[in-house]
């Protein structure tokens, strides 16, 4: 054994550096008068050296680049730093990195542990005809879709992930050790084989992006980070089942950003039963209500114009962590049978709908042919509960 000892100055230097180090990676607590997570957007052309001299000025550290927006997620000791830093040069504002939040629940019908069931067809799969689709040679093979949630499970045998990552800590696993994210994936693409489930798009290259925690809640800056790896890593589709009642400047820019990339951004409207949530309520993303099995509307489900279509959410059986198998019910349930019609829209001829005639899918051209296509719910054209409808994947991939 080895003994240290030190005198009394350096042992309260050492102290004070320990009290700091802890209070900057102890930085899951809400923003407070105490200090926490921010997100700073720099002014165009501003370089690191610059960036750290103001952040060390107003005693911040830089936690995360968050090259989407021109921003970065840091951590700051009070509100008035947080005011002094946003006055400073170079800086264009300082936003909340916000608690964002998976959109899930479970069941009363609850889990089915190994061994693994034989297959069956989900009945939301089968409420938007996707099954239909197949025989004509169209599994969304090999569209990228990006499910940017709790992770997937890596050792699922229903599940086939080409390739993931966790913002949380880069240097740790994209596995969930949740369960929702294994979910949503499973209701995008779980294999078409003899156990378990199908998704809509069984063929569909699925990359697992971790970004909540084994809570199911993680924040903001991460998701940016998320979105912006799935762009590097060609997803053509982003499933966002998570979301905030509140948002900002800097998540609307992610998602623009990614939609003005090419990239179709689908996300769950939320799960109050009141107006829709963040990221579903702007409008570069297609928002999705819940429906059940009646095709009404889910008493959870949160709604209003910025719906654009409804989908499956009660009741959904799908892959889960581990191996296993859950039945959840949520908007984080509806919006990846929409995901998965989008990935089989993308892989269809873009046809009369390439309105800027570049021989290509635009998000804004996929969307509207999932808009076109839907089932007519509720009020004759769009409504507030069902947006356009129900989202059908069979009609969708016809010309």
């Amino acid at each position: 054994m080895i003994t240290i000892t030190f005198n009394r100055g350096l042992s309260i230097l050492l102290l004070a550096v320990l009290l700091t180090v802890g209070a900057i990676f102890l930085n899951n607590k809400a923003v407070g008068e105490e200090g926490g997570r921010k997100i700073v957007i720099w002014q165009t052309g501003l370089n690191e050296v610059a960036k750290a001299t103001l952040l060390a000025k107003h005693g911040g550290v830089k936690l995360k680049d968050l090259s989407l927006v021109n921003g970065s997620a840091v951590w700051l000791p009070n509100k008035a730093s947080e005011k002094a830093l946003g006055r400073g040069p170079g800086i264009l504002r300082v936003e909340d990195d916000i608690l964002v939040s998976a959109l899930g629940k479970p069941s009363n019908l609850g889990k089915t542990p190994a061994p693994q069931p034989v297959q069956s067809l989900p009945w939301g799969v089968d409420r938007v005809d996707a099954e239909l689709v197949w025989p004509g040679g169209n599994t969304a093979d090999p569209v990228k879709v990006a499910v940017v949630d709790t992770g997937i499970s890596k050792d699922h045998p229903d599940l086939q992930v080409q390739g993931g990552y966790n913002a949380i800590n880069p240097t740790k696993s994209w596995n969930d050790d949740n369960g929702h994210g294994s979910h949503v994936a499973g209701t995008i693409a779980a294999l078409n084989n003899t156990i378990g489930v199908v998704g809509v798009g069984p063929a569909v290259d699925l990359l697992a992006v971790k970004v909540l925690s084994r809570s199911g809640s993680g924040f903001l800056s991460d998701v940016i980070e998320g979105i912006q790896w799935a762009m590097n890593n060609g997803a053509q589709v982003i499933n966002l089942s998570l979301g905030s009642s509140s948002g900002n400047q800097a998540m609307h820019d992610a998602v623009a950003a990614a939609h003005n990339a090419g990239v179709v951004v689908v996300a769950a409207a939320g799960n109050s039963g009141g107006a829709v949530i963040y990221p579903a309520a702007y409008p570069e993303v297609i928002a999705v209500s819940a429906t059940d099995s009646n095709n009404l509307l889910a008493s959870f489900s949160s709604r209003g114009p910025e719906v654009d279509l409804a989908a499956p959410g009660v009741d959904v059986y799908s892959t889960y962590k581990g191996t296993g198998y859950a039945t959840l019910s949520g908007t984080s349930m509806a919006a990846p049978h929409v995901t998965g019609a989008a990935a089989l829209v993308l892989n269809t001829p873009v046809g009369t709908y390439d309105t800027d005639a570049d021989g290509a899918w635009d998000p804004s051209e996929v969307q509207q042919k999932l808009q076109d296509r839907a089932t007519d719910l509720g009020d004759a054209g769009f409504d507030n509960l069902f947006g356009w409808g129900l989202v059908n994947a069979y009609n969708a991939v016809q010309p």
